[in-house]
């Protein structure tokens, strides 16, 4: 299967980024692709094996979907290793660099959307 990586710089050190990626409350006021989207509601149970569930919805309520799958790997402040129910694969590393934190995340693509909608999206 083909993947993508996307990676962004968070002027900020490694431990406050890795507490937002992980904290529910944090993630909620994040995730979002668009303005127009938000998570209403983020569960997670971060280790290998857990479970997670990020609900995702037009804020007009016109169109949402649980973003949801199970951890396969966590090392903590270094990456994140999951598998979505539909089966893609997908990583997430925290890099410390010397004035902040990057974090790339390397995906499976799927079939519904453009590559480019899915890199946005990411």
């Amino acid at each position: 299967m083909d993947t993508l990586t996307v990676e962004t710089f968070v002027a900020a050190p490694i431990d406050r980024v890795w507490s937002a990626w992980t904290t529910p409350a944090d993630i909620q006021q994040w995730n979002a692709a668009l303005d127009s989207w938000h998570t209403p509601l983020a569960v997670l149970d971060l280790r290998a094996g857990g479970r997670f569930c990020y609900r995702m919805e037009a804020r007009d309520g016109s169109a949402g979907f649980d973003y949801k799958g199970r951890f396969t790997q966590v090392e903590p402040q270094r990456r994140i290793d999951s598998e979505l129910d539909d089966g893609r694969k997908v990583s997430v590393e925290f890099l410390p660099q010397t004035d902040g934190t990057l974090v790339r995340e390397t995906f499976e693509v799927e079939d519904s959307h453009t590559l480019e909608q899915q890199r946005t999206g990411w």
